[in-house]
């Protein structure tokens, strides 16, 4: 999250107390992090009470686009998944606009993020992330991932000439290491459905049960759904583990985060015999398609107030620990 498109608490004021049912806007705060979108806490008081929220403007996804992800997260928060879920004007439209931009209103999801995360982190993640993949599965929309190998394909020429030889062999090989994988057989059956597609550990939030002791953590929910997609669910786990199972080097697996998350998936979703066997392959998708839009970010910025790009070199030193699996 960060902010492109700046706004005040007056710009929406009106807006608010005219077109919803959600009380006066009371207090606007910009979110600090992300890459893609303008986001805000909007706070609002109803018969005395304070409501959170949080008002997204999109920057690069299209108003023909976003219906998928706000009837997602409805889908998914109307099957009891802990996700944001959007809030309808007075008109029931769930997509806006806003200084000529789409924009949308979420519900706030409780608790805060848990960024070193232990075991029952990781097993709590995985478990809901296997409810969220079940839950989704008579979903009605489809949309593809779109930062999946089309985009792969489009954005590594534009970065490349940022890359040292080393680097610029390791990006080419694999990206026809997995374009031979997308091709296969082998990725054709594997299971599939909607997916988050980036669950990192800032989009997870826990509810604290004792102050002094993350242990007890309860899973507050998921959040930015924003680059979600029908793609493969093995991707979409794969995502996960390569952030929240990472051992204290920054970029191996750690046995016991790795072994409490996916014990936890599968307690819920067992894998198919054919994702076990593309499990490699899709540890480095999804390193690789992490590599390649960080460094897009950082070599191709957007102006932004708030906006600190990632450290690209982090998911290649990811890339190449997995392809030694």
């Amino acid at each position: 999250m960060a902010v492109f498109t700046p706004i005040e608490l007056g710009d929406i004021s009106d807006w608010i107390a005219r077109d919803f049912n959600i009380g006066q806007a009371s207090s606007l705060r910009g979110i600090h992090g992300g890459i893609e979108n303008s986001n805000f806490f909007l706070d609002t008081n109803l018969d005395g009470k304070k409501q959170e929220f949080v008002l997204t403007i999109f920057e690069r996804l299209t108003a023909e686009q976003l219906p998928y992800y706000l009837e997602l997260m409805s889908h998914l928060a109307d099957k009891g998944i802990p996700v944001p879920k959007p809030i309808a004007n007075r008109d029931g439209a769930i997509l806006f606009s806003l200084q000529s931009k789409p924009a949308a209103i979420v519900s706030k999801l409780p608790g805060l993020s848990r960024l070193e995360p232990k075991t029952n982190h990781c097993a709590l993640v995985g478990e809901m992330l296997a409810k969220m993949h079940l839950a989704g599965a008579d979903f009605p929309g489809a949309q593809i991932n779109l930062r999946s190998l089309t985009w792969w394909k489009e954005a590594v020429p534009q970065v490349i000439a940022h890359l040292n030889e080393y680097q610029k062999n390791l990006l080419t090989t694999e990206l026809v290491a997995q374009e031979q994988f997308f091709a296969s057989n082998q990725y054709a059956a594997l299971p599939q459905g909607a997916s988050h597609c980036d669950l990192f550990r800032d989009n997870v939030l826990f509810n604290p049960q004792e102050s002094q002791d993350s242990s007890k953590d309860r899973l507050g929910g998921f959040f930015d759904f924003y680059f979600a997609g029908t793609d493969k669910w093995l991707f979409d786990l794969a995502v996960t583990v390569n952030d929240w199972c990472l051992a204290s080097n920054k970029k191996d697996l750690d046995p016991a985060r790795l072994s409490a998350l996916m014990e936890a998936y599968q307690s819920v979703r067992p894998l198919t015999e054919a994702e076990k066997i593309s499990w490699s392959m899709m540890l480095r998708a999804a390193a690789l398609r992490f590599w390649i839009s960080r460094l897009w970010d950082f070599y191709l910025p957007r102006d932004a107030q708030m906006l600190t790009p990632h450290d690209p070199s982090h998911f290649e030193h990811i890339l190449l620990s997995r392809k030694a699996i």
